[in-house]
């Protein structure tokens, strides 16, 4: 008896809020979650007769399975959003999510390399294999522009400006912007598609792609943590590393050097500058020196 409402919701995000099918879909699994406790629980309701006991039960039946605060929240959101637009459509005269609270989340401080341990990890790749050649411009790119890893796969040859040092990025909800790239990156992006991906028969609709795997067609997410894995295995970091970690290290430096916050919150796409505030709690080491260094209440 939820499907009506379910398909006009996912009808709303993709229409009204114009989301990613990404996003879609992560509202959509938390709608299901909902669904499936008031099933298993013989509770007969549609959604404009839940109330807010109903939800904080439910919250409560997650937590106690054991998801993370950070789950848990996500999950409020989701049902808060759906609820929203129950009420926009008038499903129901009250919303009974409004007063629903989210647990306490801590902001956890991903791991971050240095520059030197960035250097070491790459100098892992096998240049004279060609998809060694093709690693060594996806990492580099990855770290000059700070790309999440589905930018990354997804990036197209038509995105490249090479010759004016930009590439166009399409990020979270289709949001499109411009990220400088370095020398380095730009040079092996270069070799990798005038000598590797040249002689690669590409599969139709993927001609736009610049990063191929072996069968012609875009790789997979998945496929970029395992080089990332490999190469830090062989580096001999202990530190646990994913494609997020070159993101995180590319914001990091950029603070560390100085660079405006709102011009590093560009870069990264983010919507929020709250989000991108997690940088400057990252290097206090950094901080603390330039601290003893100069400011005169610490030189006594």
């Amino acid at each position: 008896m939820w499907q009506p409402y379910i398909k006009g919701f996912k009808a709303y995000l993709q229409l009204e809020k114009s989301l990613s099918n990404h996003s879609v879909e992560a509202y959509l699994r938390d709608i299901d979650k909902l669904l499936q406790y008031l099933l298993a629980n013989d509770l007969k309701k549609n959604p404009g007769e839940i109330d807010l006991k109903d939800l904080q039960q439910f919250i409560k039946f997650i937590a106690e399975l054991g998801m993370s605060a950070t789950s848990q929240a996500r999950i409020i959101s989701g049902i808060k959003g759906f609820y929203k637009y129950c009420l926009t459509e008038q499903i129901c005269n009250s919303n009974p999510a409004e007063l629903l609270e989210a647990p306490k989340t801590k902001r956890a401080l991903p791991d971050v390399l240095s520059f030197e341990e960035i250097e070491n990890v790459i100098a892992q790749l096998d240049l004279s294999k060609d998809d060694g050649t093709r690693n060594k411009a996806i990492l580099e790119t990855m770290y000059s522009c700070g790309l999440r890893v589905s930018e990354v796969v997804n990036l197209k040859l038509s995105c490249l400006y090479l010759d004016v040092g930009f590439i166009r990025v399409i990020g979270k909800g289709d949001k499109e912007r411009l990220v400088p790239i370095g020398r380095d990156a730009v040079k092996y992006i270069k070799i990798y598609v005038e000598t590797v991906r040249v002689h690669t028969k590409i599969v139709k609709d993927f001609e736009d792609i610049v990063f191929l795997n072996k069968f012609g067609k875009s790789l997979s997410r998945i496929m970029i943590f395992y080089i990332i894995k490999d190469c830090a295995l062989k580096a001999g970091l202990t530190k646990i590393i994913s494609p997020h970690t070159f993101r995180h290290s590319f914001a990091t430096h950029l603070v560390e050097g100085g660079a405006d916050l709102r011009a590093v919150q560009e870069m990264l796409g983010h919507e929020s500058i709250t989000t991108t505030e997690i940088y400057t709690h990252l290097d206090r080491d950094f901080l603390r020196s330039t601290l003893h260094q100069f400011h005169p209440a610490f030189k006594k």
